[in-house]
């Protein structure tokens, strides 16, 4: 999948605080992750139910690698989870595609 400029998001109530409280990830931080030039997308195929469903792998600006669930609605970029990737997922960012 590929994301074209300029990127929107959706920080409405269902999720504009969820991920800085449960995971210590802030909206800033998830954005960033998006413009990584080293960023990894893949369908979400096991959670795509009602709407298609996307994972992206992307360091944020202090090299955070993070694991973030995202849905694209009116053009616009609905984060849905963030957290930071895990030591047996690192590999998954560090691939060369």
């Amino acid at each position: 999948m590929l994301l074209s400029e300029p990127i929107e998001f959706i920080w409405d109530h269902g999720n504009i605080d969820k991920n800085h409280i449960k995971h210590g990830i802030s909206n800033e931080e998830t954005e960033e992750a998006f413009f990584d030039e080293r960023k990894k997308i893949a369908k979400d195929i096991m959670h795509s139910g009602t709407e298609k469903r996307y994972i992206l792998l992307g360091k944020t600006k202090k090299q955070k690698v993070l694991f973030i669930v995202f849905t694209v609605r009116n053009k616009k970029i609905r984060v849905i989870s963030t957290r930071s990737i895990n030591k047996k997922e690192i590999h998954l960012y560090e691939k060369k595609t």
